[in-house]
């Protein structure tokens, strides 16, 4: 049975899309059409119901898929084990990543690494929704949040430090607090989900739920609307590092660090052997970013 008419089946059962399935995997329609037919030949079924708009499993495909997923991931582990250190790391690296972290500490990183790894292509998603990496065919995922899904090993890349910041325009106008409680009487910008903001202060963690007019899902537009003085906000030094550097924003209540265990992590599924692609990944980002990253340098 051919490896990869049964990945092409594994990647038209996500998209329900022959062509785009094809496309994935550098196959034209035509030829991505022919690979199902002839997969469902040689099993003497119909794996697929086509229609003019998209395409679903038949019961026998609903079946037949776990046993293409177990296969696939027993072929790609055994490949990795004899290729680990042995070949340059091919093919298509399948990578998805939050959208601001990846347009600022991914995107610049790229170069040298494919001039180092001149075999591989990079296909890069950034979103900041957390994809499934399984159905969505990635190899690998950058998250700065804790893990649920035990199915995924994490490989920390970097610290994430969370600090908070005010634009001097807004101390001048409004003071700088001297301890967390003095937020109460501030304006705070949020970033939604993270309206909880908790200290280690001498007298034990204090947590303040500061108020504020302002918040956003996106990180640096929380970060802008800090730096334009409408208010005090918690960020990432990653996503603050060349406002802070510029003077445009500065650092607060530095002895009062936030609580905080966060980090960027690059996730993959713990079915699969580390794969060279993924190794080659996080060694030379990892090596890239330092320690401590050159956004806290």
């Amino acid at each position: 049975m051919n490896i990869e008419y049964l990945r092409l089946f594994v990647r038209v059962a996500s998209t329900h899309n022959i062509s785009q399935a094809g496309s994935e995997l550098g196959l034209s329609p035509a030829v991505a059409s022919a690979h199902i037919n002839k997969l469902e030949a040689s099993l003497g079924v119909r794996l697929v119901h086509r229609t003019t708009r998209k395409v679903s499993l038949t019961e026998e495909g609903e079946a037949f898929l776990p046993h293409a997923e177990e296969v696939l991931s027993t072929v790609d582990a055994a490949r990795a084990s004899v290729g680990a250190g042995k070949a340059s790391p091919s093919g298509t690296l399948r990578i998805t990543a939050p959208a601001s972290f990846g347009r600022m500490h991914m995107m610049p990183a790229l170069k040298g690494f494919m001039a180092q790894y001149p075999e591989l292509s990079i296909d890069l998603r950034l979103t900041d929704s957390i994809v499934d990496l399984v159905e969505g065919g990635f190899d690998i995922a950058i998250r700065n949040a804790l893990l649920k899904d035990s199915s995924l090993i994490a490989r920390q890349l970097a610290p994430d430090r969370r600090i908070l910041c005010a634009s001097p325009q807004y101390l001048e106008q409004h003071g700088e607090p001297g301890h967390p409680e003095e937020l109460r009487n501030h304006n705070c910008v949020h970033l939604t989900g993270l309206e909880n903001w908790v200290f280690d202060a001498p007298e034990g963690q204090v947590s303040i739920k500061a108020k504020g007019n302002l918040r956003s899902d996106h990180g640096e537009a929380v970060r802008d609307a800090c730096a334009n003085g409408m208010g005090i906000a918690l960020c990432a030094t990653w996503i603050a590092y060349e406002h802070l550097k510029r003077g445009e924003l500065v650092e607060i209540l530095k002895d009062y660090p936030l609580v905080s265990d966060t980090a960027i992590w690059a996730v993959y599924p713990s079915s699969r052997l580390l794969a060279p692609k993924v190794r080659a990944f996080i060694d030379y980002f990892a090596q890239y970013y330092g320690m401590p990253p050159y956004w806290d340098a």
